[in-house]
């Protein structure tokens, strides 16, 4: 693995997006969640995904210089119109929003529709957690690769769901999945670094047996956290961001692994929650540490060394990855390098 440094890889990712037709600002703006998601450690949703965006752009799947509007559709709700923008830029304005709304009213719920694969569900749930309130946010995933339990047919999303939590001026508690066991991304994570991927994951939708080839993913289907639970709430967040805000759902979702060229009208939510109409924030902040505490120093099983909670290894990454660099294994620099020759712009610096 070589390192880049947080400073050289956003500056790597808006020169490519400039060249690929975003104005400045919004090349910025994308480059400054991507990094945000390498930090923490969420790799396949950070530089990763660069030559897939820059594609779906010179494509004209992604709208290059959107005018997305806000539409207050009462005291505590919006509704966002993406253009087909870049999801980064899309769902940072719904956050902002939701986060605006809620020091009005307490609690404020966003949704967009005619937006793009975001990246990182967790980037967005902190922007109300930096804020003082409790963030959640979902989306319809960008592809559809999990059937209804007990089916065979692809009609549901990875969806994920990020829950931040604010501690006052520590990181926050921060839940981030995907409602499948692995997001499609880190199934193309290890193809890309030629792995086998673990039993569990994935199955031949053929055969009903592990598939561990990432190689062979298209013959398979991802398989739910928790059984048809996951299944289950696969669908509910379905319903919440996209057939709630207009957007694609199912056999409407747009695989924008597979198609550059088609707006994928991806659906999200985020929701704010202002903690001081609750409690006192500093009380909140020290109750909640000291419940974390007690979780994280009660008895453990043999062979366990520690308890991790929600939020703890994303804020050590984020630690180490400030100071020493975002590891990137050799074949997305490859990538990375050509996509640069390409676009005629300066690759990216690496230690």
């Amino acid at each position: 693995m070589r390192r880049a440094s947080p400073a050289d890889l956003g500056a790597f990712i808006a020169r490519a997006f400039v060249a690929a037709g975003l104005p400045a600002q919004d090349a910025e703006a994308v480059a400054a969640r991507m990094v945000e998601a390498d930090v923490i450690g969420a790799d396949a949703h950070g530089v990763f995904r660069l030559p897939q965006y820059i594609r779906r752009l010179k494509a004209g799947g992604v709208n290059a210089r959107p005018d997305i509007q806000v539409r207050k559709t009462g005291p505590a709700t919006a509704l966002v119109d993406g253009d087909n923008g870049m999801g980064h830029l899309v769902m940072t304005r719904a956050a902002r929003t939701a986060v605006e709304l809620a020091r009005e009213t307490g609690v404020a719920w966003v949704g967009a529709r005619r937006s793009n694969h975001a990246g990182a569900a967790s980037v967005y749930a902190e922007i109300p957690a930096v804020a003082g309130m409790i963030g959640i946010y979902s989306a319809v995933a960008s592809a559809n690769h999990m059937p209804p339990w007990g089916g065979i047919a692809s009609l549901l999303g990875t969806n994920p769901l990020a829950i931040g939590v604010p501690l006052g001026d520590d990181a926050p508690v921060m839940l981030d999945f995907a409602t499948t066991v692995v997001s499609y991304g880190t199934v193309k994570g290890y193809e890309l670094r030629g792995q086998k991927m673990p039993e569990g994951w994935m199955v031949d939708k053929a055969t009903g047996q592990p598939l561990t080839d990432p190689a062979r993913s298209n013959d398979g289907f991802l398989l739910p956290i928790g059984g048809y639970k996951g299944a289950g709430l696969s669908l509910m967040l379905g319903l919440l961001a996209g057939v709630l805000n207009g957007a694609g759902v199912g056999k409407d979702v747009v695989d924008f692994n597979a198609d550059d060229a088609s707006a994928a009208n991806t659906g999200q939510f985020i929701l704010a929650l202002d903690v001081k109409r609750f409690i006192d924030p500093v009380v909140f902040a020290a109750a909640a540490r000291r419940h974390l505490e007690e979780l994280r120093e009660s008895e453990r099983l043999p062979g366990v060394d520690r308890i991790r909670l929600p939020g703890d290894d994303r804020a050590t990454r984020r630690r180490e990855r400030l100071r020493a660099g975002v590891p990137l294994p050799d074949p997305l620099l490859v990538k990375l390098d050509q996509l640069a020759r390409e676009a005629g712009v300066e690759k990216l610096a690496r230690a």
